[in-house]
């Protein structure tokens, strides 16, 4: 080890994640409390501290595997969250990463082990250190990419109604749409693929299901996909 190296001191480096849902009518977010000191009790991100041998992405997927069960999960950083002060026992470094789950898709019992459950974005409880800033900065990416990717379906079943769609897009952006310029502008960017079979919980008459085509969408150029609606 160098001389230059030997005078620095070492810093811990953390990464929490942001995990957002969708229940069809909510965003949600999956939120623990916490087990130890400080701030025992209190609602938290889930979070953990960067491996030797990983890399950040990798230390993030470990963390929503242990606490979802799920793999292969949309995920994306933030950013840096370094504030000297942000962890009142040690300097530690945060790296934040927001990932997209399909609510019924996660384990709830690896859930229940770790004391987790989903809240409301508008009825989320005051969380420890900088998590509030870390929840605030990815909704606002996560507005931003779901207007120019179409990332928001990581939060869809397989299979869902263009009402599910609209309602989903409703929830990101904290507005409401209009059904019929929502409709002509999804239809569009002609990435859904309509189906024979329909949902017929919401009405006698039902309504048509739809799919994503991941094909599509990757086979053509899409530096058109804009959904400013």
């Amino acid at each position: 080890m160098t001389t230059t190296y030997q005078n620095q001191k070492r810093l811990l480096v953390a990464v929490d994640c942001i995990i957002f849902g969708f229940d069809n009518e909510e965003l949600k977010l999956l939120l623990i409390k916490r087990n130890f000191e400080p701030e025992k009790g209190k609602w938290s991100l889930m979070g953990g501290f960067l491996q030797e041998e990983e890399t950040s992405a990798e230390a993030a997927n470990r963390v929503l595997h242990s606490l979802t069960g799920l793999q292969d999960v949309y995920m994306e950083q933030v950013r840096t969250f370094s504030h000297p002060e942000r962890d009142p026992v040690e300097r530690t470094i945060s790296i934040a990463y927001y990932a997209l789950i399909n609510i019924e898709d996660h384990n709830q019992e690896l859930s229940k082990k770790h004391s987790a459950e989903w809240f409301s974005l508008s009825n989320a409880p005051q969380l420890i250190f900088d998590h509030g800033d870390m929840v605030t900065t990815a909704i606002n990416l996560l507005r931003y990419k779901t207007s120019v990717q179409p990332i928001g379906f990581e939060l869809l079943p397989e299979k869902f109604t263009m009402r599910q769609l609209q309602k989903l897009y409703e929830a990101i952006l904290d507005q409401e749409l209009d059904k019929r310029n929502f409709v002509k502008k999804i239809n569009q960017l002609d990435v859904l693929t309509k189906l024979e079979e329909k949902d017929m919980t919401s009405s006698k008459k039902g309504s048509y299901l739809y799919q994503f085509d991941k094909e599509k969408y990757a086979s053509e150029s899409r530096g058109d996909f804009s959904l400013n609606i």
